[in-house]
């Protein structure tokens, strides 16, 4: 491979300045990230659910009798196996100067089950993925909502769902409260970590969710796990992004889950990522002349295929931690540095369609790490196409409205969202 020259490398290596802003915009570098609580996970409750990890429980895998048809290839239930069971005292205790969940009361019990299944990676190759599954203990018989949770940007396997089951965690807070928690690992973590993971993009973000909750719902009905019927989807950063981008492909697709949606609730997602690369971009023009100067509009698509590479290189050096444990595919990344709106608009973009569930948008207008523009966006391309109040933006009221200072807000608006319509917690 030819090497660039050295003005190109000197071009390159102030373009890295730029975009290393332009990269932490979709959630990475300062994004909401799970903390992982200090000290073993309590076992003190004890489970009125079966022990799917048994060999005798192969019928847990069969697929409901109503189906469809016979889920195979993606959705389909791979494994099921018991993690552990946290009681409602010690969630309760963990809830007390939480940080992200202040005003939760824990409620149940939970017992927490990892799910491997069959999805699709960032290239549309067949993989297996894993996801939590979080039931809150609650009298035989009862019935309970389902809440897809999608979590924001880690860089580490063991912050994924079905490795992190701790009191802390808002997976098992919100099973606590009496919902059905179904929390995909995503396509790069869990089982499927030795697969990159297809960040912000559209298709294999929505896929690794739509297929968990496939598959959860072959494992409930064997397992007796009754569902009410009703489906909500929350997530913050990435996992805003990710909740969107699940509640367009379960509008595009037939499963019972799009009929079963009451609404999804997304917070400080880039959801135009687009505007939030570019305004990311503006931002760094403003703050420093000199290499605004050197980046106009258009002009990193002429600076070939060598260079973008080395930007690229040089970009994802500084922003993935030197400790990560999990690649990233490049994907949305390459279309930015190629200057490829078109492609750009295909991979990754989730926010120019028509919701006919309502779609509640939460963010802060001071947020430098997702810029609000990119709510405000979707919010006028979704009423352009007639969603009227279906989709609505609410200001997060923290002082500042920054990225990581509205995440306790997020959740107590969503909950909050969820209150006068949820039933059986």
């Amino acid at each position: 491979m030819k090497r660039p020259s050295l003005p190109s490398r000197w071009c390159a290596t102030l373009l890295t300045v730029a975009l290393v802003a332009a990269l932490q915009g979709c959630g990475g570098g300062d994004g909401f990230t799970p903390a992982t609580a200090a000290g073993p996970a309590s076992t003190t409750a004890s489970s009125t659910l079966p022990p799917v990890d048994d060999p005798a429980s192969r019928r847990l895998l069969e697929p409901p009798p109503d189906a469809e048809r016979v889920v195979s290839g993606p959705g389909q239930l791979v494994s099921a196996t018991r993690i552990n069971t946290l009681a409602a005292a010690d969630i309760t205790a963990a809830v007390q100067g939480h940080d992200k969940m202040p005003t939760a009361h824990p409620v149940y019990s939970v017992t927490s089950y990892r799910l491997n299944y069959v999805t699709r990676d960032g290239r549309g190759n067949e993989v297996v993925a894993s996801g939590l599954v979080s039931v809150p203990l609650k009298e035989p018989g009862s019935r309970s909502p389902l809440l897809g949770y999608q979590h924001a940007t880690i860089f580490k396997d063991a912050q994924a769902p079905s490795n992190n089951v701790v009191p802390s965690e808002p997976t098992v807070i919100l099973a606590s409260l009496g919902f059905i928690v179904i929390a995909a690992d995503y396509v790069g973590f869990g089982a499927a970590k030795a697969a990159q993971h297809p960040y912000l993009l559209s298709e294999p973000s929505a896929a690794a969710v739509t297929d968990l909750l496939t598959a959860a719902r072959t494992w409930r009905h064997n397992a007796a796990v009754l569902d009410n019927g009703q489906l909500f989807l929350v997530g913050y950063s990435e996992g805003g992004y990710v909740t969107m981008a699940t509640h367009r492909a379960l509008q595009a697709g037939a499963s019972i889950h799009r009929r079963q949606l009451v609404g999804s609730i997304p917070g400080a997602g880039p959801y135009h990522v687009g505007v939030t690369l570019d305004m990311q971009l503006q931002r760094v023009r403003d703050e420093n002349a000199f290499i605004g100067g050197l980046i106009s509009p258009g002009f990193l698509r002429y600076l070939g295929a060598t260079v973008r590479n080395e930007v690229r290189r040089l970009i994802l050096r500084l922003v993935i931690p030197d400790d990560a444990d999990v690649t990233y595919q490049t994907t949305f990344l390459d279309n930015f540095l190629a200057d490829d709106t078109a492609a750009i608009e295909r991979d990754s973009n989730v926010h120019d369609w028509k919701p006919e569930a309502p779609v509640w948008m939460f963010h802060g207008r001071d947020d430098q790490t997702v810029p609000y523009a990119a709510a405000t966006r979707t919010l006028q391309a979704m009423q352009a196409r007639g969603a009227g109040p279906t989709v609505t933006l609410t200001d997060c009221a923290a002082t500042p409205a920054s990225h990581l200072g509205c995440v306790a807000p997020y959740f107590s608006h969503a909950l909050g969202q969820m209150a006068p319509l949820v039933r059986d917690l």
